[in-house]
């Protein structure tokens, strides 16, 4: 790719870049996001911190900083994990520069080649479809289940995994192949959710997608889940090709508008985050998508939020769960949507459930979806911070409320010999619903 200063591409988006200048000035270079990033305290590399990638994205915009591949890998080791801006004190929004440095580069010099292809393959969402039912078909040829764990392990070397990574195993059914498009209550149905199942969900673990659908039943739910929905578009839109994500933003509203249903659900951090607050920023200033995107983000809840916010649980149908069990915030849950009672008061609705506190729950796993793809073994270092944490708790079981988390997670425990596994909080909930039938 071609090396591109600033200023080429000042013509083709000058809102863009006048928008980061504008914010950028609120940056008092204090230093408070170096105590928590997670990067940085395995790197203490200034470029690292947000700091030190605000510094650089304002060298580009002054002129001094060419827009190279050097540019684009220091603004691609960011977790996104919102904490700098969490904990900025002039209340600068740090992961969103970042996100806008990035979208100045994808103008300027494209995607990078390997993004690019999988984000082609992501857009066609037929041939997405096909190419993750054949991976759950033919899966087990090139992954070996790990026996106990909803984890799998490569047979033999793969480009981008290590080989001794745990990951997530294809399912040979995803999960809106298993049902109908409408899953009718055996009772009257209090009202109509429509079940938004992400990817991970519907191609990895539609354990947790079975579980979601049971509790909404069980609770006098009927279930829409709509066989065209896609991507929420969240990695494409973190990567800078802001374009792409409104194009998947745009299915997503369209499909979910033509829904006759009272609530939306998603169990996953990072896809409720984009359906209930970056839809509506992306289409802030498009006066024909931005009331569509806001009628879909005031009613989509994640399922947790939604169970005892707005539908509380029945409590007296729930059963024992006999397990001692700990809390990882996943970061788009904390400091996205700001979620972390409810799956706490969840888990202490549970007879015979134990819930110990871990320290820093909320502090970044290291996954941050493809990030822990291309930098695996930075991505462990800050994995084994938060396993060394669930190990100090002494819980059998890990619960959290996001896919990639929940497989850096299992990966992390497997890797440091650690005897825990990891679910996702609904299903816990769904236990207890199954135990309390006995």
């Amino acid at each position: 790719m071609a090396i591109v200063a600033a200023k080429d591409i000042q013509a083709k988006d000058p809102t863009l870049l006048a928008d980061i200048r504008d914010a950028l000035a609120n940056c008092m270079r204090c230093g408070n996001c170096m105590a928590v990033c997670p990067i940085y305290k395995e790197t203490h590399n200034e470029a690292s911190v947000a700091r030190g990638k605000l510094a650089l994205i304002e060298g580009m915009l002054s002129g001094e900083v060419e827009m190279s591949a050097g540019f684009d890998h220091v603004l691609g080791k960011c977790l996104c994990c919102k904490a700098c801006a969490a904990n900025c004190p002039c209340g600068v929004k740090a992961d969103e520069l970042i996100v806008r440095g990035r979208q100045a580069a994808v103008e300027a010099r494209g995607l990078h080649p390997i993004k690019n292809a999988v984000f082609k393959l992501l857009s066609n969402r037929r041939l997405f479809d096909a190419a993750l039912r054949t991976a759950g078909l033919f899966g087990p040829l090139s992954f070996k289940k790990v026996p106990g764990k909803m984890a799998a392990i490569a047979r033999f070397p793969m480009p981008g995994i290590d080989r001794k990574r745990m990951t997530a195993p294809f399912a040979a059914t995803p999960l809106r192949n298993k049902y109908p498009k409408i899953i009718k209550t055996d009772r009257p149905a209090k009202c109509k959710v429509a079940f938004f199942t992400g990817c991970t969900i519907n191609y990895m673990y539609t354990d947790v997608g079975d579980a979601v659908i049971n509790v909404l039943h069980h609770n006098d739910m009927e279930v829409l889940m709509p066989p065209t929905q896609h991507c929420c578009g969240t990695p494409v839109y973190v990567s800078g090709d802001k374009n792409l994500a409104k194009t998947f933003a745009k299915h997503i509203i369209d499909v979910f508008s033509e829904c006759d249903a009272d609530y939306v659900v998603a169990a996953c951090g990072s896809c409720a985050e984009a359906l209930k607050i970056e839809y509506p920023h992306m289409f802030q200033d498009d006066p024909f998508m931005y009331p569509q995107a806001l009628a879909l983000a005031k009613k989509t809840y994640e399922i947790s939020e939604f169970l005892v916010d707005v539908m509380p649980i029945k409590k007296e149908d729930l059963g024992a769960v006999r397990k001692t069990v700990t809390m990882h915030d996943p970061c788009h849950m904390a400091r996205g949507i700001k979620v972390t009672r409810q799956p706490r008061e969840i888990l202490a609705a549970i007879p015979g459930l134990t819930f110990i506190e871990m320290k820093d729950a909320d502090r970044c796993c290291g996954s941050g979806g493809s990030f822990s793809l291309a930098n695996y073994p930075l991505s462990r270092k800050i994995n084994d911070r938060k396993v060394k944490n669930i190990a100090d708790s002494s819980a059998e079981v890990v619960a959290t409320s996001c896919g990639t988390c929940r497989m850096h997670l299992t990966d992390g425990l497997a890797q440091n010999n650690v005897d825990a596994s990891v679910v996702h909080v609904i299903q816990l909930l769904d236990a207890s619903y199954r135990a309390g039938e006995v």
